[in-house]
């Protein structure tokens, strides 16, 4: 699994219009508004990095709103949960 986060900036009034439609999308867990340099912070987990891709250039940044983003790769999770496990439910490997 690939988890990933993308920072946004959104046009001034959109910041909750655009979490809500992150939000709507698959590969995305959570959407946080922000205090900071930027608006929003998008949670990604998917299978691949094809998929992180595809979700990122054709789905996320064609919604309206949204100004500016910069996407950081997790190299490794350190948590008290177990999020691979979680995630991992139902999925075909």
């Amino acid at each position: 699994m690939i988890s990933a986060m993308v920072l946004l900036n959104t046009e001034r009034g959109r910041v909750n219009e655009v979490a809500e439609r992150l939000a709507e999308l698959a590969g995305i867990t959570e959407v946080f508004s922000v205090a900071g340099r930027h608006d929003l912070v998008a949670i990604l987990r998917v299978k691949d990095n094809e998929e992180l891709a595809d979700l990122v250039t054709r789905h996320m940044l064609l919604i309206p709103g949204i100004t500016k983003s910069e996407t950081l790769i997790a190299f490794k999770v350190f948590s008290k949960h177990d999020l691979e496990r979680m995630f991992a439910i139902g999925a075909e490997k």
